[in-house]
């Protein structure tokens, strides 16, 4: 039986909590939360404890085995070196840092300390991203040239208003669009150049949109869209190769589509039918991850892959700054 306590009850937060208590082989232990209406209401919901800081459920908890970080980016590394300081197992929400160094000294702390480090960059755990990786890989499409993504929404709420503050998110980013990095290097390998236009900085109040471009070192170009000016939320994805595009796009009846030019007549695409709905991704993601620490397995998703996510990330955030592209080493 794993003890799993999460610490932060915003959106990612109950997210994970409730995954746990869902869980087989899982206790929840409890919920650390500032905000005492907060995280006594969502220690209720998952019938668990409530605790207003980590120090005073470690204190007073018998057991807990995982720490799950569920927190704004710029308080990831103090609690992580708290729950590695004290043995513990941790889960962490991405991204793992603010910029390549503090990742890479989080990931080596940790590995310091003899503790297990994931990374929730829960993009891999989408059926229908898995399935085009799958499709990828088996060559449906013939060699990749071209991606593009889009993920979109609107301009975010949390706890002090964090996301606000650049100083402290990252913006889209670093804080969204992040997921479509590491997705398209999960499929693709790494990146070598990186180029990006963006409103960062440019005093749209409560608005953010970017446009990166990325050359991978396979050759292959994608271009990486994030919004934080839309209603609602919809993410899209198109992968253009030799012999065939995969198109995907949430806000579809059926979202994801995989068309073989060779193979059928007048473009019909052929719907896939995983669906997400049938099992929540969080809680794949969250179940692997207890599987690796069960088993001592290598995840799916490596606190090195989180690492890399971070480094494309800042580096598109510098070239919006500059107005220059930025070769990774």
């Amino acid at each position: 039986m794993h003890h799993v306590l999460v610490i932060g009850a915003g959106t990612m937060g109950t997210v994970h909590a409730k995954s746990y208590a869902a869980m087989e082989n899982v206790k929840l232990v409890g919920i650390v939360d500032i905000r005492s209406e907060r995280g006594k209401e969502l220690a209720a919901e998952t019938k668990t404890e409530w605790f207003e800081s980590y120090e005073e459920a470690i204190e007073k908890l018998a057991q807990v085995d995982i720490v799950d970080v569920c927190l704004p980016t710029y308080l990831h590394k103090t609690y992580v070196k708290k729950a590695a300081d004290a043995g513990k197992h941790v889960i962490c929400e991405k991204p793992l840092a603010r910029d390549k160094e503090e990742a890479r000294f989080i990931v080596d702390y940790c590995r310091e300390k003899n503790v297990k480090l994931f990374v929730g960059h829960v993009l891999r755990f989408f059926p229908e991203y898995e399935k085009s990786r799958q499709l990828v890989n088996d060559g449906a499409i013939g060699n990749v040239g071209v991606a593009r993504t889009f993920r979109g929404g609107i301009f975010p709420t949390a706890w002090n208003d964090w996301y606000a503050d650049y100083q402290n998110s990252g913006s889209l980013v670093l804080d969204m669009i992040i997921h479509d990095f590491d997705f398209l290097r999960w499929c693709f390998g790494d990146v070598e150049r990186v180029y990006a236009k963006g409103l960062l900085g440019r005093g749209f109040a409560r608005m953010d949109y970017a446009l990166v471009t990325l050359r991978f070192k396979n050759g292959m170009i994608a271009h990486v869209e994030g919004s934080w000016a839309h209603e609602g939320f919809a993410m899209k994805m198109e992968l253009a190769g030799k012999e065939g595009i995969i198109s995907y796009d949430s806000s579809k009846e059926k979202p994801l589509v995989a068309v073989n030019r060779s193979k059928q007549a007048g473009m019909s695409g052929v719907a896939v039918p995983e669906s997400p709905l049938r099992e929540n991704p969080y809680f794949r993601e969250l179940k692997h991850f207890i599987e690796c620490i069960d088993r001592d397995l290598e995840p799916l998703v490596t606190a090195e892959d989180a690492v890399k996510a971070v480094e494309i990330a800042r580096a598109a955030l510098v070239s919006i700054e500059t107005g220059k592209p930025v070769t990774l080493v």
